[in-house]
């Protein structure tokens, strides 16, 4: 297919429907208010990542958007180098062009968790290269009902519970951004069929040793029970919301509990900390982490809560969480990290 044909057909898959039509002009009002011009959009294979390929590439034929393809292979599965150079070479037909990341790093250990780690550390470090400061995911409603269920079950306060944002700062000057948190996944699936006729399925998706397959698979009992996706959503937006004031006022203690004395080494000032409620303790002691490590991502609410009982003990001298040593001393909770 020629570069002028395929472009032709992009536009017309969009154009010929309403649902999608609208899809597209969102997509293309979110990115134009990022006021960026270069993005690294991370692909899979799977009908939402490949949607998101069509919709990035309809809008760089008008608009002066450099966008950068990446899949990374987590070399999990004994196929996924091969599957993977089929979507290479399926997107190629496109005019796109993705660059295919092979892990070496071997994972056997909380396989999905390890995996969202490479995965992340790899489109970083891709965009520290490329020079794009916005890495874009393919994240979609049922995504998100899938976080907040899966959240829920591990007993998440409200910072979990507000599932995914749509954009997420991972380290210094760099983002994810989740531009399709509000599209139903049939909708995905329509334009990546339209688009490339096809899309690979991930067979771990449906692996039932897995939490989210677990989850993903509640959804016809919980329809037919009167509970809908849609409903789920809107109270996730409630907690997004009441979660948005509580920031405000988070960020505002944040600066007097948290101290970073040197690059390996931070502080939080304990008789403050012991005066705050759990809900912020959590929050204190993940981004205590996050300064230290330069982690994204939260521990679960689970450890994080033992860990304070921990450290609230009068016996407590020492203990470790997050790749992080805790030790008290005198009026301050210290944080070195732990060597491996």
């Amino acid at each position: 297919m020629s570069k002028k044909n395929s472009n032709a057909n992009l536009k017309n898959i969009f154009e010929n429907s309403k649902d999608l039509i609208n899809i597209f002009l969102n997509f293309k009002k979110n990115l134009l208010g990022l006021k960026s011009k270069s993005f690294v959009v991370a692909v899979s294979g799977g009908p939402d990542s490949l949607a998101l390929a069509s919709l990035t590439k309809a809008l760089s034929i008008d608009n002066k958007f450099l966008f950068h393809y990446v899949l990374i292979n987590h070399n999990i599965r004994k196929n996924s180098l091969k599957e993977a150079f089929q979507v290479k070479k399926l997107l190629n037909k496109f005019g796109i062009k993705l660059n295919v990341i092979n892990n070496k790093k071997k994972i056997t250990k909380n396989v999905q968790g390890e995996a969202r780690k490479v995965r992340y550390k790899n489109l970083i470090d891709f965009s520290k290269k490329s020079g794009s400061k916005i890495i874009i995911t393919a994240h979609n409603l049922e995504d998100q009902v899938e976080t907040f269920l899966i959240r829920l079950s591990r007993g998440s306060g409200l910072t979990g519970l507000s599932s995914m944002s749509t954009l997420t700062k991972l380290e210094k000057n760099f983002f994810l951004y989740r531009p399709l948190l509000d599209v139903q996944k049939k909708f995905l699936i329509e334009i990546s069929k339209k688009t490339f006729k096809k899309y690979f399925k991930d067979p771990s998706n449906s692996n039932r040793k897995y939490l989210r397959a677990k989850i993903r698979n509640l959804r016809i009992p919980l329809k037919k029970s009167g509970i809908e996706y849609d409903q789920i959503i809107k109270s996730i937006k409630n907690l997004a919301s009441s979660k948005a004031t509580i920031d405000k006022y988070f960020k505002a203690s944040l600066k007097d509990i948290i101290k970073k004395k040197t690059k390996n080494d931070v502080e939080i000032n304990f008789n403050k900390f012991s005066k705050i409620n759990i809900e912020f303790k959590i929050r204190i002691i993940n981004e205590a982490i996050k300064k230290l490590k330069g982690n994204y991502y939260n521990l679960r609410s689970k450890k994080v809560i033992s860990l304070i009982d921990r450290i609230q003990s009068k016996k407590f001298k020492r203990t470790t969480l997050g790749g992080c040593i805790f030790s008290r001393k005198k009026e301050f909770l210290s944080l070195k990290i732990e060597k491996t």
